[in-house]
């Protein structure tokens, strides 16, 4: 089993509601527990005009390979109303593995840890909140260097899951 950090996120169709129906889905997976969920967070969308996002990080406990996971992941994303019309465009469902055991992975439909983790106030924040305070990333980085470098700006801390 190798633990895995997938990144939900939500701006339409009752976001919180979105989260958690995809948390059960999670914890539905084959081969795979799920082990902890961070509190939910609002901020605001990286496109203006959008409405709020609502993120959280999920932790599980898999022996599913990354791509086989990636397809979970796509799959319930499509159950939940997922249309791919933009990119960063709006969206009942986000599923994005960040980091998946001490794996770098960078294959054509898979980059871990996530390409733009560094930059994503809204998932390193609920993602500290699931992790060891000294994690190291698989490519090196320090979280809390992460952390220090991408201030907790637009974000809004809502009750957990």
């Amino acid at each position: 089993m190798e633990r895995i950090y997938i990144g939900l996120g939500s701006n339409l169709a009752d976001p919180a509601e979105q989260l958690r129906s995809a948390l059960t889905a999670l914890g539905q997976l084959p081969q795979t527990t799920l082990a902890g969920v961070s509190a939910f967070y609002q901020s605001d969308s990286l496109l203006p005009g959008q409405p709020r996002y609502t993120n959280a990080v999920a932790a599980l406990d898999s022996d599913l390979a990354p791509l086989d996971l990636l397809d979970s992941l796509q799959a319930i994303e499509n159950d939940q109303g997922r249309e791919r019309l933009e990119r960063w465009g709006p969206r009942t469902l986000d599923l994005d593995i960040l980091l998946f055991g001490d794996r770098l992975i960078d294959e054509p439909r898979l980059k871990v840890p996530h390409y733009q983790l560094q930059e994503r106030a809204f998932v390193l924040y609920p993602l500290a909140e699931l992790v060891p305070e000294d994690l190291r990333l698989a490519d090196g980085r320090a979280l809390a260097d992460l952390l220090a470098a991408c201030p907790f700006v637009g974000l809004e801390r809502l009750a957990h899951a």
